[in-house]
């Protein structure tokens, strides 16, 4: 076989071995796409791929997909590969990217299928931090105790960006709250995905907002506890980056998270394959006005 993949944990993550000559081939490819379902996130350690190879490797995935064409940084020199920096001659808006910062999965505040699957690239790393965290929601789902499945199989929640950049600013002016509305959209997904192969995940991050049918403080409170018990250790992966890795995870079954860092040289590449189920659809205004109100 040209290709190897190491697990790092009992439940999230795997390091691929393939040479970058062998990236591109059927083996390679079915392997990604099954251990990808397995493992949660691959790591190809320092394997150095140009934009043109990653966009390759992404297209052998599946449909490539850019729902961040109005995000600065997005075809910044190729085109489909959004450039994540806070380097300002490039990002002049860093909102979008200090909101990784906190958990988040991509796109899932865009009204589309949710992406497949993300591809990161190191281009340029920063002094301190950088790390990517990420926390398998399918296991996070499958450990929980019975009684608590049941309370909230059927839950839904309300997302959005604004959500996902208040840990940022806070209390945002409202030119920024109307750029936010602009870029997405606010959307209702169920807490518990059942995929179409029959398999769950919980779906959750910094964006969810509030759950439909409960006073806003009690459903918060539900998500935090819930995004508490995803992250636990056992269910995460740290990646702690090297100039050249390249690292493929779920997007529909992994959050995650970068550990916070100043430097605006950091340089990451990312592509996005794109999905086809659509877990959601645009949130009832009644129900966003509900999970304001106090009780």
């Amino acid at each position: 076989m040209s290709i190897t993949v190491e697990p790092v944990k009992p439940q999230i993550g795997g390091i691929v071995h393939v040479s970058p000559d062998h990236l591109l081939d059927e083996e390679t490819i079915e392997t990604v796409r099954s251990e990808l379902e397995k493992r949660g996130v691959l790591v190809f350690p320092q394997i150095n791929v140009s934009d043109e190879l990653q966009l390759a490797f992404t297209d052998k995935l599946g449909d490539r997909v850019n729902f961040t064409r109005q995000v600065p940084g997005s075809d910044a020199e190729t085109a489909d590969v959004y450039k994540i920096t806070l380097d300002r001659k490039l990002n002049s808006e860093p909102d979008y990217v200090l909101g990784t910062f906190f958990w988040h999965i991509d796109g899932i505040t865009i009204d589309q299928p949710l992406p497949k699957a993300t591809v990161l690239s190191a281009r340029k790393l920063s002094a301190s931090g950088g790390a990517t965290e990420f926390a398998n929601l399918y296991a996070a789902w499958e450990k929980l105790p019975e009684e608590e499945k049941r309370e909230i199989e059927d839950l839904t929640v309300v997302h959005c960006v604004e959500a996902a950049v208040r840990p940022v600013h806070g209390h945002p002016s409202e030119e920024r709250r109307a750029r936010y509305k602009a870029m997405a959209a606010v959307m209702e997904q169920p807490l518990v995905w059942t995929h179409e192969d029959g398999r769950k995940s919980l779906l959750l991050g910094t964006h969810a907002d509030g759950i439909v049918g409960m006073p806003g403080p009690h459903g918060r409170a539900l998500l935090a506890r819930l995004q508490q018990w995803a992250a636990q250790p056992d269910f995460v992966y740290t990646h702690k980056w090297k100039e050249g890795d390249l690292v493929i995870w779920n997007n529909q079954g992994v959050m995650h998270r970068v550990v916070p860092y100043t430097d605006e040289g950091r340089v990451m590449h990312r592509t996005t394959i794109a999905g086809k189920e659509k877990p959601g659809h645009k949130a009832d205004e009644a129900n966003v006005e509900r999970i304001y109100q106090i009780a």
